[in-house]
């Protein structure tokens, strides 16, 4: 299982990147392989602003559907449109083409509230 040490994690299994005020949020490799095939993610693309802790969207695969939590506040900047058409790209590259959104970290002290990915691996095992 891939566990970058660079992403912060959440207790529901998100990522995030930081660059920077810039967010790039997804789920991780673990939640990807839990889900089973994905096969549409709804995350409104007039969304304008998310909330930590609360629901951004979700990730419906062939097993279930799953709400998609935010890691912290911020601003959207950009959706991935991508998924509409190629919702596989969260299993094939959960880290990297299957990104969710990018955001301009608004709270930036939520993010210590995060989970290493030491400490994202002790909460799996």
């Amino acid at each position: 299982m891939n566990i970058p040490e660079s992403l912060k994690y959440t207790k529901d299994h998100e990522w995030i990147k930081v660059e920077g005020n810039t967010g790039i949020i997804g789920v991780t490799d673990y939640a990807q392989g839990e889900l089973g095939d994905v096969v549409f993610v709804d995350i409104d693309p007039n969304l304008t602003e998310i909330s930590i802790g609360d629901a951004f969207g979700t990730i419906e695969a062939v097993k279930t559907v799953s709400d998609l939590f935010a890691p912290c506040d911020g601003k959207i900047l950009e959706v991935n449109t991508k998924l509409a058409d190629e919702p596989q790209a969260v299993n094939s590259d959960p880290y990297g083409e299957g990104w969710l959104v990018k955001i301009e970290i608004t709270n930036p002290d939520q993010l210590n509230e995060l989970l290493s990915s030491d400490d994202y691996k002790a909460q799996l095992a």
